[in-house]
């Protein structure tokens, strides 16, 4: 299993598209291509925004289907973030 802690990596917003694509690229896709389980962790994380959640998992779900989604946890999502998330994912399989 891969934690990823993302309050050290983006602060207490996470709204920086750039760092959620290099998140992706050299962490999750990694991971996911080794058949581990993803967690990503928003401890501390007031809020985000789509376009930060969008670069994170969406060329994810894109590539590997929605299936995907059962070897990622979202942990410690206050309920702002987790209605972001569920408005990407809801997106992506509906495109």
């Amino acid at each position: 299993m891969k934690e990823i802690k993302l309050f050290g990596l983006v602060g207490s917003f996470a709204e920086n598209k750039d760092i959620a694509r290099d998140i992706r690229l050299t962490q999750i896709i990694p991971a996911i291509e080794k058949n581990q389980e993803v967690t990503l962790d928003f401890e501390k994380i007031g809020g985000a925004t789509q376009s930060f959640i969008h670069a994170l998992i969406s060329d994810i779900i894109r590539k590997y289907g929605a299936e995907v989604l059962d070897k990622i946890v979202f942990k410690h999502c206050n309920e702002t973030v987790r209605e972001i998330i569920n408005m990407v994912v809801e997106y992506m399989q509906e495109s």
